[in-house]
Parts: C-alpha cells; structure tokens; sequence
C-alpha cells in the first residue's frame, strides 16, 4: 500500500469512518472505475458521496465528510 493510502486508512479508522478499499493493482474492474472517476491512475481516490479526492489531503477529506 502507498503512503498515502496508508495515511487515509488511519485518518478513516482513527476518526471512525467505514470506507471500501480497493486493490487496483489486482481488480481491472475497480482500477478501470477508478480512471472514469477520477481521469487518472494516481492513488489514493477518494469518493465521498461522489466528490472525487484524488491523493490524501486531510483538509478536503475532512470538508468532504461534513
């Protein structure tokens, strides 16, 4: 897992929110998703009630959730 796949792992588990992770490296089906969301291969992309954060910054994320 990258880095900052790691660090939203842990803001989401430390601030109890339930999120779905995605192996893209092993799911054609979710990478291809991914791209269509996203327009890009960069990871993490975050889907908070379809506002696409593409890497992890805490700020937006947080914004997102509210």
């Amino acid at each position: 897992s990258c880095t900052y796949c790691r660090k939203a792992k842990d803001f989401f588990r430390q601030n109890n929110v339930k999120f779905a992770e995605y192996d893209i490296s092993r799911d054609p089906r979710r990478a291809d998703e991914m791209v269509r969301k996203s327009g890009q291969m960069g990871v993490p992309v975050i889907d908070v009630n379809g506002r696409i954060i593409v890497g992890f910054n805490q700020p937006e994320v947080e914004r997102a959730l509210k």
